[in-house]
This record gives C-alpha cells, sequence and structure tokens, in this order.
C-alpha cells in the first residue's frame, strides 16, 4: 500500500482557482419564469465578465491546497501546499507534506502491484490534464458554445438560481453546467460530465465555489470521479490571504 500511497502523493492537482467575482451591476430578480433567449444573453454575458475579472483578483492572493485521494472509498493519501501566481501568472506551488518513502514488494507479487500503479498514475495524469480544460472555465469557450447553438438555461429557483448548461464545450458529446446565485451575482456550483480518451472510462468533477470579502469568487471544493477505476480526489482551497 505504500508504493500506491506514494506515487498517488506525486499526483497532486494543479488547478487554477479563479472562477468568477461579483459583477458591478447587480442582475435582475425577475419574477416568474424568464424569457429564455433574453436571460440566456444576459447570464452567459454576466458570466463571461465575471470570470474575466475575477481571473485577475485571484492573482493578489496567496492559499493552501489540501488533495486527498481515495481508492474503492478507502483514502490513501492526502498532501498540503501553499499556493501562488508567479511572475509569469502560472500557479506555483510549495509542498508542505511530504510524502512516505516507497515501500517496493518483491518477486511476482511486487511486479504486478507495479503495474497496477502505472496504469493508475498514467490514468490519474490523463484525469487531471483533462479536467484543466474545464476548471476554470474559458470565457472564450463559453462564448463559442453559445455561438453554436450549445447553451442552454434552466431555471432553478424563479429570481434566485439559474443553471447555464454548454454542451460539446470541449469534446462531442461532454457537458459543463454552472449554476449561478442571482441574489449575488456570482456562480455557486459547476458540475462536469466528460471523459478521458473515450466515452468507455467516464469522468465526472463536481466545484463548489466560495467568495472573498472582495467579491472574487475561488473553487472552495473540487471533487473528481474515475468511477470504473474507483478513484476519487477530493481538492479543498483555503486559508486565502495577500502576501
Amino acid at each position: 500500500m505504500m508504493t500506491m500511497k506514494s506515487s498517488l502523493l506525486a499526483l497532486t492537482m494543479c488547478l487554477p482557482i479563479a472562477v468568477g467575482a461579483t459583477s458591478e451591476s447587480t442582475m435582475r430578480a425577475d419574477a416568474g419564469v424568464e424569457q429564455p433567449s433574453e436571460s440566456l444573453n444576459q447570464r452567459v454575458g454576466e458570466l463571461v465578465a465575471n470570470l474575466r475579472k475575477s481571473r485577475e483578483t485571484i492573482k493578489q492572493y496567496e492559499w493552501i491546497e489540501t488533495t486527498t485521494v481515495f481508492l474503492k472509498g478507502e483514502q490513501k493519501a492526502q498532501i498540503e501546499k501553499r499556493c501562488y501566481y508567479g511572475a509569469g501568472g502560472k500557479v506555483e506551488k510549495v509542498m508542505l507534506t511530504q510524502p512516505a518513502p516507497p515501500e517496493r514488494k518483491r518477486g511476482l507479487r511486487g511486479i504486478i502491484m507495479e503495474k497496477k500503479k502505472a496504469e493508475l498514475t498514467d490514468e490519474m495524469k490523463q484525469a487531471v490534464e483533462t479536467l484543466h480544460q474545464y476548471v476554470p472555465p474559458s470565457h472564450e469557450q463559453i462564448e463559442a458554445c453559445k455561438a453554436a447553438g450549445n447553451a442552454s438555461i434552466d431555471v432553478v429557483d424563479p429570481g434566485k438560481r439559474v443553471r447555464l448548461n454548454f454542451k460539446d464545450y470541449k469534446v462531442p458529446g461532454d457537458k459543463l453546467s454552472i449554476e449561478v446565485d442571482l441574489t449575488n451575482n456570482r456562480p455557486a456550483t459547476l458540475a462536469v460530465t466528460s471523459y478521458l480518451d473515450t466515452p468507455a472510462k467516464p469522468l465526472t468533477c463536481n466545484v463548489t465555489f466560495g467568495a472573498l470579502e472582495d467579491g472574487t469568487t475561488y473553487a472552495e471544493e473540487t471533487t473528481l470521479n474515475l468511477e470504473k477505476q474507483n478513484l476519487k480526489v477530493v481538492v479543498e482551497n483555503s486559508g486565502y490571504r495577500k502576501p
């Protein structure tokens, strides 16, 4: 188990955090069901503005990222990193916890375990790379989906919450959905349904957003699931502060 744990600890996720911030203009809280075409254009426009603004304001902060890996429901690894944006505009990470040294098994059992570990490692890397295409959502891709007629809106709670859906967001058959809280004009949750290299390897992701004092929205908790592999990764971001 120690070999598996050490390998999984090395696969921490580099997820950019900014996803939206409070717009200077407040959304209208319409009573009753909204006009689909009007509300879709308005909500997508507001969301795009939020994404652009928050990607800039989040760069002022540093935070703690805690990544926990579960295999078949059992916790296998947990690691913490201090995160901040470097001079090149990319997230830099400093390890706060160190992985345990690997325990190598001998003989045939050891060879089998190493092979399984390598397969799991490769799929984890591929899953993280795939997830980076969705989180944080790209405002350019959102606008492209809307232009292609692949965007829709659901009224979850009239005047309070709507869900924006973007199908074929990155690959055919995938879907990205963002629920927006109309009381504060911020994204509340995000859900992704996609796959790795083939639909036979489904991938799902759920994000819960938090907000800082200045209104900047960030991914408070991200859960990545690879159901066929019985693998789950949970990433929590906390302790935001300006250095």
